[in-house]
């Protein structure tokens, strides 16, 4: 497995795989090709079907700049390798000087046609949960520290670097309010979550109010294009900081505790990165949300000082009330129902963990093989149920699509 690094990734929202991706991919041809006077553009697959509400012609335009950049939707062509396909071709004198394939996986990770994965080493020489709990028994480590014995303390320093992003991005979110960007009208309501109480608030109900408020604060600055944390998603990047923020905020752990969690949670993200996947066009919302779920489950764990088992049985059992959850973000814009179900499965994290506390000893099914089933009903899903914006939810709302042109 590769580095954490490759997991949390710092940068432009709304979307890891059409925003973050592409720009990626954007920088790269500027490195390989200084002399082109321009670049063509053509996205394939969700990337064309969900490109503009993603802003991904944006992006690469800004990227590009001040050299001019055509982007072209091409909704029809079939991706037969991955759904978010584009193409990219360096120009000069007007005429084509070479044009690289490129996949947008997921997370803002990127491969490039024909060439290998050249993003990051592998620094994990275990990929299982099996694997991994085994080896951590036998030295006995806490998951955070199997991950500092594969990447060095150096992790740590970067983990406090995206801490910090995250807790600014919820402060930044809870301090925004008016109308996110796009066709949809949709009103921020972060500050609204945070600032009114319930008319009989018990303590429960402030915890999910609160938790559901730092959600929506990181999904509303994710979805107006500010700068977020993927974990592992943009998508799906309010769940792993509102449930750290608030359980910091309510007892005290401390930032190095936090950053240990975050390790804990990383390598559950990584896990599923690397044995199925976190990309919403190709396993629906579940890859996203459910393994952002797992991941903030599993570092709830470490915060509570849980032991190996409970901390799989707290990951496996939030993914498993996530299968097959579609991705159908209506007019292509990661608002509704992307959001609130950030907020949802922060509040399910916090109860996966409860369960994990009573009943680990008496599970059934393992996180591998939840991950396992996760990636294959993904793949059984219609394509119109995985991030084409063409199904559900999506299918159904009224959109006006003159707001597109």
């Amino acid at each position: 497995m590769q580095s954490l690094k490759e997991l949390y990734k710092i940068g432009r929202g709304p979307s890891s795989s059409h925003t973050i991706g592409p720009e990626r991919a954007a920088k790269l041809m500027l490195r390989r090709f200084p002399e082109a006077e321009g670049f063509s553009v053509v996205l394939y697959g969700s990337l064309a079907l969900t490109g503009r509400g993603h802003n991904t012609d944006k992006v690469l335009k800004d990227t590009f700049a001040p050299l001019p950049c055509k982007v072209v939707f091409d909704c029809d062509t079939p991706c037969t390798v991955h759904p978010n396909t584009f193409d990219i071709t360096a120009l000069r004198g007007g005429e084509p000087v070479a044009t690289l394939r490129f996949y947008s996986v997921g997370g803002g990770t990127i491969r490039t046609e024909g060439e290998p994965d050249a993003t990051a080493d592998d620094v994990y020489p275990l990929s299982t949960y099996d694997g991994i709990s085994e080896y951590c028994r036998a030295h006995n480590l806490r998951l955070w520290q199997y991950a500092m014995q594969c990447e060095g303390n150096g992790i740590f320093a970067y983990l406090h670097e995206v801490w910090e992003h995250m807790n600014r991005s919820i402060y930044e979110g809870l301090t925004t309010s008016g109308v996110l960007p796009g066709c949809l009208g949709t009103q921020r309501r972060a500050q609204q979550l945070y600032n009114q109480r319930h008319i009989d608030e018990s303590a429960q109900t402030r915890e999910n109010r609160l938790v559901c408020s730092y959600a929506f604060a990181v999904s509303e600055q994710n979805a107006a294009g500010g700068t977020v944390v993927t974990a592992p998603t943009c998508g799906s990047c309010g769940v792993v900081p509102s449930v750290l923020h608030y359980m910091q905020e309510t007892r005290g752990f401390s930032d190095e505790q936090v950053v240990h969690a975050l390790a804990t949670g990383g390598l559950i993200g990584n896990i599923i990165k690397t044995n199925a996947s976190i990309s919403g066009a190709e396993c629906g919302c579940q890859a996203e949300i459910g393994s952002a779920c797992s991941m903030a489950a599993a570092a709830l764990g470490e915060l509570f000082g849980m032991g190996l088992g409970q901390i799989e049985y707290a990951a496996e059992v939030a993914m498993e009330h996530h299968l097959g959850l579609t991705c159908d973000p209506i007019a292509g814009l990661v608002q509704i129902p992307c959001i609130e179900r950030n907020a949802v499965a922060a509040m399910r994290a916090i109860n996966a963990l409860s369960l994990a506390n009573f009943l680990s000893d008496s599970r059934k099914i393992s996180f591998d093989l939840i991950v396992k089933t996760m990636y294959n009903t993904g793949r059984d899903l219609l394509n119109s149920y995985r991030e084409t914006s063409s199904g559900g939810l999506a299918k159904y709302y009224p959109v006006n699509k003159l707001h597109f042109e």
